[in-house]
């Protein structure tokens, strides 16, 4: 599928829109993603709606809830996802390119339960686990790069 320029344009802003409501509504931004990987060392991620590229799954953590609790609520929503054990975080990352103020943490998930297939929705387009080795063409740099960092050995970055 491609996106029509109208519908960038419309994600940007709405991008932008959230990210200006953040930053005066926190003094700073915390998210979560989750590195999925099944017994074939697939990997599962997720296609937006709303902003390009293929993604692991994960999201903001809301006033009250812990980052663990914001991990297991983005997986059941964006994955269908469910983990059967704590996950190991891999680390703290700065995303400067989304502001001066956003980090981001990474699990490694191993041990899960898919609960269904996951359906398009208004937020994710196409979700699903993809080999390592054949990652979907879009597959962002920063998704691309810790999965370098885990699976390769990579030494970590520091930004996102």
């Amino acid at each position: 599928m491609s996106d029509s320029a109208p519908s960038r344009k419309s994600s940007r802003l709405l991008s932008l829109g959230l990210h200006t409501y953040w930053r005066f509504s926190r003094g700073m931004t915390l998210g979560v993603r989750g590195v999925v990987l099944d017994r074939e060392n697939r990997v599962f991620l997720i296609r937006h709606t709303y902003v390009p590229g293929w993604h692991l799954p994960g999201g903001g953590v809301e006033t009250g809830e812990t980052a663990l609790e914001a991990l297991g609520r983005e997986l059941r929503e964006e994955a269908c996802i469910a983990m059967d054990e704590a996950p190991h975080l891999f680390g703290v990352f700065f995303n400067n390119r989304v502001s001066r103020r956003d980090h981001v943490l990474v699990y490694v998930i191993r041990r899960f339960t898919v609960l269904e297939e996951k359906q398009p929705d208004r937020e994710i387009a196409e979700a699903g686990f993809f080999p390592i080795d054949d990652l979907p063409e879009e597959t962002t740099s920063a998704t691309r790069s810790r999965l370098a960092e885990i699976l390769e050995g990579q030494s970590p970055s520091t930004h996102w």
